[in-house]
């Protein structure tokens, strides 16, 4: 046992289960909780990325400025080209070869994930959207901060 998931209801004990089990296998516990909510809860963050079926509009009540970098497809097959076996700090592993299923996310991301993204911004005016179609408007203002 290296990798071990303890899941359940609300309430089942889980967190019980984990503080028993630890002692006797001597792994490091990960409280989900902790992470997610946690982060949240404090007064700065930064959260990268968009898992956008991962609770999206529970992080979207919780921050108050979004930096949408919504480049058009080619862009961003680029961008992962040119990171391939490269160390990267948001990553645990090196991309080695191109994911042909991860590239095709990409190619219909403008289809099937951006407007769901779009449509969760527009109910979510508190927020103090930046939206770049650039990578140099991206850029620019990172410079004039």
């Amino acid at each position: 046992m290296k990798r071990i998931m303890v899941i359940g209801s609300p309430g089942a004990g889980k967190s019980t289960f984990t503080c028993k089990l630890q002692p006797k296998i001597n792994l490091p516990i990960v409280y989900l909780d902790r992470l997610f909510w946690k982060a949240l809860s404090k007064p700065k963050w930064i959260m990268d990325g968009n898992y956008s079926n991962y609770l999206f509009d529970k992080r979207l009540n919780r921050c108050d400025t979004v930096f949408f970098l919504d480049y058009d497809v080619q862009t961003c097959l680029d961008g992962v080209r040119s990171r391939r076996g490269m160390q990267r700090p948001d990553m645990p592993w090196i991309e080695e070869k191109e994911d042909p299923e991860f590239m095709d996310y990409i190619r219909a991301f403008p289809v099937k994930q951006k407007p769901k993204i779009i449509m969760a911004l527009s109910q979510h005016p508190h927020i103090k959207l930046y939206r770049f179609k650039e990578r140099h408007e991206a850029n620019q203002f990172l410079e004039s901060i």
